[in-house]
């Protein structure tokens, strides 16, 4: 059963790094990292890449047809692994869906 902080990635998810979480470039090792408390994960060069278009304002298809067109590369293939992808991301806690701003 999921957890109370665990979202579903879908096309029309609009993905963030949750507040404690933060994607830096770490110099000494030379790789992007996500920090958060206690943990740190270090994605893969098109993770970094997916991870920098989550912003929450962009939605997954979105960051899926900006891939495609960047990388000449089917859109249906590119948003099922970025689903894919974010959706690990966020299971593990390190996604959050971002929310309405209120006026």
């Amino acid at each position: 059963m999921a957890g109370p902080r665990n979202i579903s990635i879908s096309e029309a998810s609009r993905p963030v790094l949750p507040r404690h979480a933060k994607l830096r470039y770490d110099e000494t090792r030379k790789v992007w990292v996500i920090l958060a408390p206690e943990r740190v994960l270090a994605p893969d060069e098109i993770a970094v890449e997916v991870l920098q278009l989550c912003n929450g304002e962009r939605n997954v298809g979105e960051v899926a047809d900006q891939l495609a067109a960047k990388y000449a590369a089917p859109r249906e293939a590119i948003l099922a692994d970025v689903i894919a992808m974010l959706q690990d991301l966020a299971d593990k806690g390190f996604l959050a869906e971002a929310r309405e701003k209120t006026p």
